[in-house]
């Protein structure tokens, strides 16, 4: 015969025998209190009945009304008791009710520790410490198996996370390789003494241009995974508005070469954050070469940064384009990967989809959030806002 091991120590148990001596103490106490306060103070009135005092009942009369008088003071007692122990058994009640609230909530408590401890562990670990894991100690029970299930899904995140790091680090390689030896093929082909055909030159121009769009597609997915990795983890605190104002300067020529006006007089060296500055400074690149490329010729741009304080302090940036009127529906996709808003919007062949989607990635890294809005009189309104921080020392704000 197999060994009798006794029932598992499940959480179910332990609240079962918790609450069951919970409320067999609180039954004890509401029966002493109830017995005490009925068998207390409990008496006998012992006068006599008009006109029997001092004498014996000389005659049947006497004697019936000596019965009655005796069965009234009886009934008077029994119902004065039952009074005082109908008071004893509310006062008992209302006492163990509060008590045995309490001591529920007190054993609740420290049967639910453990979820509590799961809980704020959980909410610790992020994509960048993976390796930690809950540990938890104590009896084998839901609670204990609820936590190796959570480590063991960590573990397979890490993995995960690991191999996703790596894949992209080989594709850097593996991929930019193949681009440099075809660009150097061309170059080669055309640097030769003999004639080229005018065919042959148009066909290598057509070549490098793809080349570039494959270069620049494949830099926006290593930025896109990077961003997507999670908190970056060297910050320092950056203007906004300077960061703004360099993507602008750096852009004059293609802002000149679409007769663009630029209205950046709103931008000044306010709304500090902290944050990676290659990230940050690819965030408002990628907003500007969206504003500058989606653009009418003769079209015009207006920037703003500023610190808000309504709703916590965020340092915003807000990018406003005109143009046709949009639809909101198709502009909310335009945070996702490989997303355009028609042929219209990306006749210059530069866009490849990934610029919002990576300002969405760095905003999120960053803890901010990110407002596309299809402006009612047409164009796209793009806000930014990040988590607002304080200006350095000696710095205006």
């Amino acid at each position: 015969m197999r060994k009798w091991r006794g029932p598992a120590r499940t959480i179910r148990l332990r609240f079962t025998v918790l609450y069951g001596v919970m409320f067999l103490l609180s039954g004890v106490g509401l029966l002493a209190i109830t017995n005490l306060v009925g068998l207390g103070g409990t008496t006998v009135s012992q006068s006599a009945p008009p006109g029997a005092a001092g004498a014996e009942p000389a005659t049947l009369a006497a004697a019936t009304e000596r019965l009655a008088w005796l069965q009234a003071q009886l009934a008077d007692t029994h119902a004065a008791q039952s009074r005082r122990l109908l008071i004893g058994s509310a006062v008992a009640l209302a006492v163990m009710g509060v008590v045995s609230l309490l001591m529920g909530r007190i054993i609740a408590g420290r049967v639910l520790r453990p979820l509590r401890t799961i809980t704020a562990a959980t909410r610790r670990i992020t994509a960048d410490n993976l390796n930690e894991r809950l540990a938890v100690r104590g009896p084998d029970d839901e609670v204990r198996a609820l936590a190796d299930t959570i480590d063991e899904l960590l573990g397979r995140l890490e993995r995960a996370f690991a191999a996703q790091r790596r894949f992209v680090a080989n594709a850097s390689h593996e991929l930019r390789t193949p681009l440099t030896t075809m660009r150097a093929s061309l170059d080669v082909a055309l640097a030769k003494p003999a004639p080229v055909p005018a065919q042959t030159v148009a066909l290598a121009d057509r070549l490098r241009t793809e080349l570039d769009q494959v270069d620049r597609l494949l830099d926006g997915l290593l930025m896109l995974a990077r961003a997507q990795h999670g908190s970056p983890p060297g910050r320092t605190t950056l203007s906004l508005g300077r960061l703004a104002a360099a993507a602008v300067d750096a852009r004059s020529d293609g802002i000149t070469a679409r007769r663009l006006t630029v209205d950046s007089s709103a931008t000044g060296d306010g709304a500090w954050t902290r944050g990676d500055e290659t990230l940050l400074t690819r965030m408002i690149d990628n907003v500007l070469d969206n504003a500058v490329a989606h653009n009418h010729d003769g079209g015009w741009i207006r920037l703003s940064t500023a610190t808000a304080t309504a709703t916590g302090a965020t340092a915003q940036l807000v990018v406003e384009t005109g143009g046709p009127v949009l639809d909101q529906g198709q502009v909310d996709r335009l945070a996702q990967p490989f997303q355009r808003l028609g042929a219209d919007r990306t006749r210059t062949g530069y866009g490849s989809g990934l610029g919002l989607s990576i300002v969405s990635a760095i905003v999120a890294a960053h803890g901010g959030t990110l407002d596309l809005r299809a402006r009612p009189t047409g164009g796209l309104r793009v806000a930014v806002s990040l988590p607002a921080a304080a200006a350095p020392a000696g710095v205006p704000q």
